[in-house]
């Protein structure tokens, strides 16, 4: 009687699967990190996998796709995906900058108005000076 050396082969088999598809993902990343077009051609040839093989992978499918659509939309933007600012983020950073430019127009009021007062106290000093000499 054979022994039964299917386990062994199974175990074979999962590490070679988990060896591809971390192959997969690690294109995925270099490519989106260098901002070169994500599509499954160029994940394929970098991963050294089969085109098919990635279009059967329903996460690193949709993850191609997305970061595919990402790069359409912004044709002109070198950064990788996860380092681009959210509309969240940048709505954040718009309201900080409102929030900071009236802060500034605020100061800026009040330091027209102290100049104002302290040129007003001048002129009164100087006016009452060339009063008292005799001046007007």
């Amino acid at each position: 009687m054979r022994a039964d050396n299917s386990r062994h082969i199974i175990e074979a088999a999962h590490r070679r699967s988990g060896l591809t598809r971390s192959k997969a993902v690690q294109a995925l990343r270099a490519l989106d990190t260098a901002g070169a077009p994500v599509t499954f051609e160029a994940v394929a040839k970098r991963a050294g996998v089969s085109r098919s093989w990635l279009y059967g992978q329903p996460d690193l499918r949709l993850e191609v796709e997305r970061l595919r659509a990402a790069h359409r939309t912004a044709p002109s933007s070198a950064l990788p995906a996860r380092q681009r600012a959210s509309e969240a983020s940048l709505l954040r950073r718009l309201e900080a900058a409102n929030a900071r430019s009236r802060q500034l127009a605020e100061e800026n009021r009040g330091l027209r108005d102290q100049l104002a007062r302290a040129l007003g106290e001048q002129r009164a000093d100087r006016i009452t000076r060339d009063q008292t000499r005799g001046r007007w």
